[in-house]
């Protein structure tokens, strides 16, 4: 079915009202597939930055692709996302009416540990590996109460996946409905999920091949590990949030009884004490370095060593190395080859047992405890022995979460898979370093984000974790005679055979019998981290290895929209995995939203309990109105949530609406192709001529906020100044009523596809009355389709000239409380002769509007033109 064949001409309504149209129009464009992505219409695209170099006419390719954020389903969508999710739209419309081909998917970010806490605290669950499945288990109804919360009731992890799977596609029905609501215009058949079949599929045979290129890799090491979810982290996941803590100063004892003093804010890691170090040009400690010192209480014999990490300024200038209090004793550890004694555990308590040379009868009282009741108890040792010196200082200073964790992070020693991403590999870093440069970034300074980020990664991407709801990882491990696991050697699927699940799947050669035997196999336990997938969600929606000729269509893609605080999360880790499994840039553009702030000018977010959620203020105002206040936001720009600029946005809507139907009336319709030869009427054109000009440079900017407000300034004179100008003359009949007709059509036309992006909703209904087809499958209007409509000359200054005349006269009448269609007997136009020379060409259109009877021109050195009125 054609576009103009879809939807016929409504005619214009007795009573225009934008009551309803939402869900009029969100069922039309679903019914008649609007914003379908047609690959018929799509070329095949090249691999690189050559690939897609511009045409001679400035396009790149049919299609624009866009690689769109699939949001967390594990909670309420708020103002930040209709904020930014309506920027992408505003592209995606702009480039569809451009006539490009485009390709925009939704997705749910469905799998990771904000779905698991939700799920818990919904249910009262949490999830116990070791329980078998009972598949007549049935969930208590939702949400369970704080008791219920605070007891969870434990259930196996695949029931557990299965109550994950089950709410998210709850809330995922219900972020639809929303996304309708704000008019997005996507291709619902191209939805996905993280956790479906093909996210599945794609993640594990990326790692596959990342593990056979030797790019992924396993390792015993130090791991960031959140006690809360019991899981390890990355880098990229970190935030430092302040909190309150205390400087302790304790006495170790050097050579010949020789005090040294230490500070910490970490006393109850003393057993897990492995050096002092301080700095190699400290002379205060150059004598100790080589020879040992005695920790105390617990007497064990550790070395002084030197590094250039030490800060001779803070505290006493050297510190203490544990294993491992952070990333800094992290770092001394590995360079100075140090011992290892760890005391925490992954459950965030000290280990029962004693690590290697601490005395058992000494460091009995600590077993056992969380760290805080650790720490009070080493603190009281210390006052004992007489090696706390003096009382602890309070300090308030920065400790490292897991971004959506509640407990500080420890460190601990465990078995985990990387991803290599420049961390480690300075050959890699540059290759990364130089893809940020090639990827066009608007706005322009966040590139620097990016290259801070990527020149300041410590370590390669720790890529698996210890949870449930997530992608598992595809391999599992032989196990030697004596049940040990051989990890050196993972036994891998085939790609055929993905996704696979190796927890409920035997490998390749082995059947389910043999899990967990001597001589047979078990399955790696870890989930892959949900950005792992999430990395991928190009190659994962764009059919890669399922649907090879979709892929060829629309990858590498044109534009990934985000948001500014995942830059080091997920546009780095898809650049890394572009960049090693295809050799390109995923796409060509970026483009970074602000934030949304409170009324007071603070980030809005769940903690602070100042989020807005959109769905009553879309009842309430309707989507053109919120769409409209979040396209005010430039892409980078934070916006303050203001109420009173989606009520401007309303109005906007409303007077599009009445203006049209204002316009419709005096014949436009039928004068759609029409010329205009009036001057007034060209020079409105003229006008509008440079306004598209303009709208389309911001559009194709990214500057949608720019390709508004010119829009709008505009729309605003043409409703206060022309129409109020022409319409008299537009009522009558002959070549000046058609010129009016003509010009009315024009404008009207142009100014609804300029807003179209925008304001969807109400261009449809209005386009629908005088137009066949949908606004937003027409094409983007033109300045060379604008300047086709005017016969001879056409001076913009002209409308200005004349709205400001009008404007003069309207004030007469309002400062002497007339009203708008009291006559005026006399007016006086004193102004330059150039000017008068202009106002003489729309002196008829002045007189009928301002219903003058008689107009004076007297020249005036007066600069500007100034209309007297005599009643």
């Amino acid at each position: 079915m054609t576009d103009t064949a879809r939807t016929a001409r409504a005619g214009v309504p007795e009573r225009p009202t934008l009551d309803g149209i939402e869900e009029t129009w969100a069922r039309r464009w679903q019914e008649e597939d609007t914003y379908a992505f047609d690959r018929s219409k799509a070329t095949v695209r090249g691999r690189g930055a050559a690939a897609d170099a511009p045409s001679p006419d400035g396009r790149r390719s049919d299609v624009y692709a866009i690689d769109t954020p699939p949001p967390t389903v594990s909670g309420e969508l708020h103002m930040g996302h209709v904020f930014s999710y309506t920027h992408t739209d505003t592209v995606a419309r702009f480039q569809r009416m451009r006539g490009r081909t485009v390709f925009y998917p939704m997705g749910w970010d469905d799998n990771g540990l904000p779905t698991e806490r939700r799920v818990q605290n919904v249910y009262g669950v949490r999830c116990d590996p070791s329980l078998p499945y009972d598949p007549a288990w049935t969930p208590p109804a939702a949400p369970v109460d704080d008791a219920a919360r605070a007891d969870p009731t434990p259930i196996s992890r695949r029931n557990f996946v299965e109550l994950c799977a089950t709410l998210t596609a709850e809330d995922e029905q219900v972020f639809e409905a929303l996304w309708r609501r704000l008019g997005l215009s996507v291709d619902w058949s191209l939805t996905y999920t993280t956790i479906g079949s093909a996210a599945r599929t794609a993640s594990q045979r990326a790692f596959l091949r990342n593990l056979a290129r030797g790019e992924a890799y396993q390792a015993e090491a130090p791991t960031l590990w959140d006690v809360g979810f019991g899981t390890a982290v990355a880098q990229a996941e970190l935030e430092d949030r302040e909190r309150p803590g205390a400087y302790h100063r304790l006495r170790f004892t050097g050579p010949d009884g020789r005090e040294v003093l230490i500070d910490t804010t970490r006393p109850e890691l003393l057993p897990a004490c492995v050096a002092l170090v301080c700095h190699p040009d400290d002379d205060r400690y150059a004598d100790l370095v080589g020879t040992s010192v005695r920790t105390p209480v617990f007497g064990v014999a550790v070395p002084v060593r030197a590094h250039p990490l030490a800060d001779p300024a803070k505290g006493t200038g050297i510190a203490m190395v544990c294993t491992f209090g952070d990333l800094t004793d992290v770092t001394w550890w590995r360079e100075l080859a140090l011992e290892t004694r760890v005391v925490i555990g992954r459950d965030g308590r000290l280990l029962p047992e004693p690590p290697a040379g601490v005395p058992a009868d000494r460091y009995a009282p600590l077993a056992g405890q969380g760290v805080n009741a650790a720490r009070r108890t080493v603190v009281g040792l210390l006052a004992d022995a007489g090696d706390l010196v003096g009382e602890p200082r309070p300090i308030t200073h920065p400790v490292k979460f897991y971004e959506r964790g509640d407990r500080p992070l420890e460190i601990v020693s465990t078995r985990q898979w990387y991803l290599r991403n420049g961390g480690r590999d300075a050959g890699l870093r540059a290759e990364l370093l130089a893809r940020g440069g090639e990827l066009n970034w608007v706005p322009g300074h966040m590139r620097h984000r990016y290259e801070h980020w990527v020149g300041g990664v410590t370590g390669d991407w720790l890529v698996s974790r210890q949870r449930f709801f997530g992608v598992p990882v595809p391999v599992w491990y032989r196990l030697d005679d004596a049940g040990e696991p051989d990890h050196a050697q993972p036994l891998t699927p085939p790609e055929s055979a993905l996704p696979v699940d190796p927890s409920s799947e035997p490998p390749p050669g082995f059947d389910e019998a043999q899990r967990g035997r001597p001589g047979g196999f078990i399955a790696d336990p870890d989930v892959l981290d949900t950005w792992a997938t999430s990395s991928l969600t190009p190659q994962i929606v764009g059919g890669w290895e399922t649907d090879p000729d979709l892929f060829a269509r629309v990858f590498p893609m044109d534009l990934r929209p985000q948001g500014q605080e995942i830059i080091r999360t997920w546009l780095f880790s898809t650049v890394v995995r572009a960049h090693l499994e295809h050799g390109v840039l995923p796409w060509r553009d970026t483009v970074l939203s602000g934030w949304i702030l409170d009324p007071d000018r603070k980030k809005m977010s769940k903690s602070k309990g100042n989020v807005v959620t959109p769905m009553a203020l879309l009842e309430q105002h309707g989507s053109d109105a919120v769409r409209y206040w979040a396209a005010s936001g430039k892409p980078g720009m934070d916006l303050a949530f203001d109420p009173a600029q989606i009520r401007i946005g309303r109005r906007l809507a409303t007077k599009l609406l009445n203006a049209s139907k204002f316009a419709l009336g005096l014949g436009a319709a039928d004068a759609l192709r029409a010329p205009a030869t009036e001057p007034l009427d060209t020079a409105m054109l003229a006008e509008l001529s440079t306004v598209v000009g303009a709208a389309t440079a911001a559009f194709d900017g990214y500057d949608h906020t720019a390709a508004l407000q010119a829009a709008e300034a505009f729309f605003w004179r043409f409703c206060d100044d022309y129409i109020e100008l022409v319409k008299e003359r537009a009522y009558g009949t002959g070549p000046g009523a058609d010129s009016a007709r003509a010009a009315l059509a024009t404008a009207l036309s142009a100014q609804l596809r300029l807003f179209a992006p925008v304001l969807p909703y109400v261009t449809e209904e209005v386009w629908s009355w005088w137009r066949y087809g949908s606004v937003h499958r027409a094409p983007w209007p033109t300045t060379y389709e604008v300047d086709r409509a005017i016969r001879g000359t056409a001076d913009p200054a002209l409308l200005r000239l004349a709205g400001d005349a009008l404007s003069q006269v309207r004030r007469a009448k309002s400062e002497r409380k007339l009203s708008m269609r009291t006559a005026v007997p006399l007016a006086e136009a004193l102004a330059p002769a150039a000017v008068l020379d202009q106002l003489t060409l729309v002196a008829d259109d002045l007189r009928a509007a301002g219903r003058i009877d008689r107009l004076d021109q007297l020249p005036d050195r007066t600069p500007e033109l100034v209309i007297a009125c005599a009643f």
